[in-house]
């Protein structure tokens, strides 16, 4: 089989399919389009078939005894092929990580406003990072940064489980949270 260009320009070939003269067994057992048995047969054979049709043989079950070939349109296959990879893709959630960035002298109101998002993370289903950034002379404050990664630990305990500690990382607190 020699490749074929896809829509994208790329070449499109299966490595591991045996296409029309590349099927090497002695026997192989024929499935028509429709999904009828034609029977048993050399595949030379089963290759007149297939070409009178202007359709491919392939081998679908190549350890089966004796090999399972089937007669069908190739360039149909890998197109609903990738076709079925692009729906899965396009259907499957993928969890990030969100980051919530506070200060340890962050007003009531602004914690209410962050606090309110990092809920509103976690019931999408991401993870959220916390982290308490500190400045200059705020340094001297640490326990500041941990009283407020508490307070986020207290108002999320019912939605959210602790995946990482609170950790100090250079000049900020890190937290990460998970769904429950």
């Amino acid at each position: 089989m020699t490749a074929r260009r896809g829509w994208e320009g790329r070449y499109i070939a299966d490595r591991f399919a045996r296409v029309n003269e590349r099927i090497r067994a002695k026997e192989i057992r024929v499935i028509d389009e429709e999904g009828a048995q034609l029977g048993i047969m050399p595949p030379f054979e089963a290759l007149r078939i297939a070409k009178g049709q202007g359709l491919d043989l392939v081998e679908v079950a190549p350890t089966a005894n004796p090999p399972v070939c089937r007669v069908i349109n190739y360039g149909k296959y890998l197109y609903q092929l990738s076709k079925r990879q692009h729906e899965a893709r396009k259907n499957q959630k993928s969890i990030g990580l969100k980051e919530v960035k506070m200060r340890p002298r962050t007003s009531i109101h602004d914690f209410e406003t962050k606090r309110n998002k990092i809920v509103d993370f976690l019931q999408e289903g991401a993870k959220v990072k916390v982290t308490i950034m500190f400045r200059g002379r705020e340094m001297a404050h640490q326990d500041l940064g941990y009283k407020l990664l508490d307070r986020v630990k207290g108002d999320t305990a019912k939605i959210a489980k602790i995946e990482q500690e609170p950790r100090f990382e250079g000049r900020q607190v890190v937290m990460v949270l998970a769904p429950r």
